[in-house]
């Protein structure tokens, strides 16, 4: 969905709350003004009957009224004692309503022809008096309609307004994200460690770009570790293919068959350099792996010129492929600085095991020594990938590997010793 659509959709939103917030304040505006002017026309129409009634008194053993001299009442007051009309003039349209309460003789409320009429009955002097007020409701009725249209008008004039201010200001708040998206993608072409920088994020979208900033340098540092990968996998295999030429052009020089041995060796390392890389360094080993320390550490050497001293019956809780993958690129280090012996020695220590890889090289540099493992970092000789392959390998599987200063070649390696 693109930003239109999404932008439709809170619109949509927008409008719908609006419409269905309009229409309960309309609905209950109406009611409340029904109410209203249905009160204040029973109000008038009472307040009327009082006024007569006031005025309804006995003169001479009949009903007569003591003021008759306000005309206004005339048409929307009646006066009935003992059976007939003795004031008040009754319209044609609403005169059977009139005589019809008239005739009760008791105090009630009724509404007929867009009118309300009020009844009031009265006893003086042993006669029966009925006052009758009526009210026009048709005022009333077009204040109401007139109420109706005027919320109706206000109502959708408002959803509109509503609609509109949503529009902007989701278009406004979207415009930074629309921005945002077109950076990346120009960056991703042209400058692709590039970052939004926003600061300290002051509203959503600041955070936003926050998260896409740490993605990205994420994916960066993740396709880092790729091409480092595809370094060191290329510098262990570098190795044993220079190997198997030389073998195989110098049978060729000589017109004699390659020493199968020499072969098996070198394809051996190929195999084993192959599955620790790619399959340790990226799963991280496999969980609840042990070899026996001696035979890996053989297994390292392979043929090298290289002294063990491993005591036997020691096992630790990592593959043997990785114990080979460790220890070969540090034997070949080695081998290729010392002066004239390498050797291998462990021992036991509380729940790990310490595997050292001495030569009697001049060893590292106190300077350098903690950069030992960085790719790049080289004594000569090489290029500088060998002890960064070991530190990968090391931290894929929770081994700590570390450089040691003390004027000759010492790498200690501390492994997790099998338990029993």
């Amino acid at each position: 969905m693109g930003v239109t659509g999404f932008r439709g959709q809170v619109v949509a939103l927008t409008v719908v709350i609006a419409t269905a917030v309009v229409a309960v304040l309309v609905v209950v505006s109406h009611v409340l003004l029904s109410r209203v002017t249905d009160a204040d026309s029973r109000g008038l129409a009472r307040t009327r009957a009082e006024a007569v009634a006031a005025n309804v008194t006995v003169r001479g053993g009949r009903v007569v009224m003591t003021e008759n001299g306000n005309e206004a009442l005339d048409t929307v007051a009646w006066v009935y004692a003992d059976g007939r009309l003795i004031d008040g003039i009754a319209p044609d349209g609403v005169l059977d309503h009139v005589e019809e309460l008239a005739g009760s003789g008791r105090s009630r409320t009724v509404t007929a022809d867009n009118h309300l009429f009020h009844s009031r009955a009265i006893s003086i002097e042993g006669h029966r008096a009925v006052v009758v007020a009526g009210v026009d409701l048709t005022p009333y009725e077009a204040s109401e309609r007139r109420g109706l249209a005027l919320s109706l008008i206000l109502g959708g004039l408002s959803i509109l307004l509503a609609g509109a201010v949503a529009h902007l200001a989701v278009r406004r708040a979207l415009r930074v994200v629309h921005a945002m998206a077109a950076l990346a993608d120009d960056w991703s072409d042209h400058e692709p460690g590039r970052r939004f920088d926003l600061g300290v994020p002051r509203d959503e979208f600041g955070e936003l770009g926050r998260t896409l900033d740490r993605l990205l340098d994420r994916v960066d540092t993740a396709l880092a570790d790729e091409r480092r990968l595809t370094d060191e996998i290329a510098h262990e295999l570098r190795t044993p293919m220079t190997v198997l030429r030389g073998e195989a052009q110098f049978a060729q020089l000589s017109r004699r068959e390659l020493a199968p041995e020499s072969v098996l060796r070198e394809v051996e390392r190929l195999d084993t350099a192959v599955s620790a890389i790619l399959g340790t360094a990226r799963s991280g080993g496999d969980v609840g792996a042990r070899c026996d320390l001696r035979a890996a550490a053989r297994r390292a050497v392979a043929g090298r010129p290289v002294d063990v001293a491993v005591p036997a019956g020691v096992d630790v809780a990592v593959a043997a492929e990785l114990v080979v993958a460790v220890l070969s690129p540090l034997l070949d280090n080695g081998l290729r600085h010392a002066a004239s012996r390498v050797r291998i020695t462990a021992r036991v220590r509380a729940g790990d095991v310490v595997v050292e890889v001495l030569d009697d090289g001049p060893g590292f540099d106190p300077a350098q020594v903690g950069r030992a493992f960085e790719a790049g970092v080289t004594g000569g000789g090489g290029h500088g990938l060998g002890l960064a392959v070991v530190r990968r390998l090391a931290a894929s599987a929770g081994v700590d590997v570390r450089a040691v200063a003390d004027g000759h070649g010492r790498v200690a390696v501390t492994l997790p010793r099998a338990s029993r």
